[in-house]
């Protein structure tokens, strides 16, 4: 039997780099709000009293980013401050600009559409050039693979625990990770599970390592913890100062957690901040979407995708469909059929996932695939029926 461990790790809300990552979601559900049409790429960096915002954005919207920073603050938890960071006491710098011209000219006409083309939506190029990944699989009914998911569920769990004081203890900042065993790649058992939780100053360390295993551990890996389970809690001893007391956060800087926890490839770069014109963030949703679907039609058991743009053209340079040798129908149909049901220019996937809405923030921390907690277009098979009739009819030629 073929044995392996896939080990996959997860953050809280409150920590430091998703506390930017959300700041910048924030940010950008702000400008959509009031402008659809505007478009960001906002920054964030936080440390200990200080949040700086920067980046470029170009909009007809009003907004504030420091009561957004401070609001973002107050609703993950930071609100004294001998957390290091709080809504009353930090400082909060606006360093945003406007887009820069060359950029806003190569994203608003193509060079399709500067060649001639009179197709709506080959007006709009790729915001950058790059290459995006999405991933799917059997595994879990979330279509992702377990060990992201269940990181991810223990992340959610410790603030669910912090916030409805079951352990009032706790403070914002933690980190999860899990290593699954897999059998002839099928998961198994759960060998080892690492915690690391933000406390109060008079906790005791045996009592909250009991607490986290009682109440965040074992609800969340009931069925996949056996008496070899290893469970290791805040290892370093003392976790009193976190979050931006202890470290700075900046936006981009969890992109694994923000994907598929390793196992599936993801791109260069990062989500958060990003209006839809920026195919790191929207190419990413549309590979997932993709990905989903394939899996979903059961042309695969896995299924992953990429693709690669150039700046400010809107046909993709290059499309790749990889089924780990999954797949039930020739790799080459499939990709044909691919071709023809999906279309990768921005201004399509913009329309076809409608993506020039405020739905962004939520997304920030616990990965932006796989919740089936939010309404996320990307994550529904909307295309099963279509993708099964073009390879049906690919079948009868």
């Amino acid at each position: 039997m073929a044995r392996k461990l896939i080990t996959a790790e997860s953050v809280t809300e409150g920590h430091p780099d998703k506390l930017a990552d959300r700041i910048s979601d924030a940010v950008l559900d702000a400008v959509l709000t009031q402008d659809p049409y505007g478009r960001v790429a906002c920054e964030t960096f936080v440390m200990q009293g200080l949040i700086i915002v920067g980046g470029e954005i170009t909009t007809e919207a009003c907004i504030n980013p420091s009561e957004i920073a401070r609001r973002v603050l107050r609703d993950v938890g930071y609100e004294k401050p001998e957390y290091g960071i709080s809504p009353d006491s930090c400082a909060v710098a606006n360093l945003i600009r406007q887009q820069s011209p060359d950029i806003a000219q190569a994203v608003l006409r193509s060079q399709e559409a500067k060649a001639g083309s009179q197709d709506p939506k080959d007006l709009l190029g790729a915001g950058d050039q790059g290459i995006m990944f999405g991933y799917a699989t059997t595994e879990t009914p979330e279509r992702m693979p377990l060990p992201i998911i269940l990181a991810h569920k223990l992340a959610k769990r410790l603030a669910q625990v912090r916030k409805d004081r079951s352990l009032p203890y706790l403070r914002p900042d933690g980190k999860t990770q899990v290593t699954v065993e897999y059998e002839n790649e099928k998961p198994v058992r759960v060998h080892t599970v690492l915690l690391a939780a933000q406390h109060a100053e008079d906790v005791d360390l045996e009592q909250l390592r009991e607490d986290l295993r009682k109440y965040v551990v074992e609800p969340i890996l009931d069925g996949w913890m056996d008496e070899e389970t290893q469970v290791f809690v805040n290892t370093s001893g003392r976790f009193v100062i976190g979050g931006p007391a202890s470290d700075t956060g900046m936006t981009g800087r969890k992109i694994i957690a923000d994907t598929y926890g390793g196992y599936g490839s993801h791109g260069g770069g990062a989500f958060s901040g990003k209006d839809p014109t920026k195919v790191d963030r929207s190419a990413s949703y549309y590979a997932r979407y993709v990905a989903v679907n394939i899996v979903a039609a059961g042309l695969a058991e896995e299924c992953e995708i990429q693709v690669a743009y150039a700046i400010g053209r809107a046909r993709p340079l290059a499309l790749n469909v990889e089924t780990f040798g999954t797949e039930k129908i020739p790799l080459s149909a499939l990709k044909k059929a691919v071709e023809e049901v999906f279309d990768f220019r921005p201004a399509a996937i913009i329309e076809e996932l409608n993506l020039r809405r405020p739905i962004y923030e939520p997304f920030s921390c616990y990965g932006h695939f796989g919740r089936l907690d939010l309404d996320a277009p990307w994550e529904k098979p909307t295309k099963v029926e279509e993708l099964l009739r073009k390879v049906g009819a690919a079948a009868k030629k």
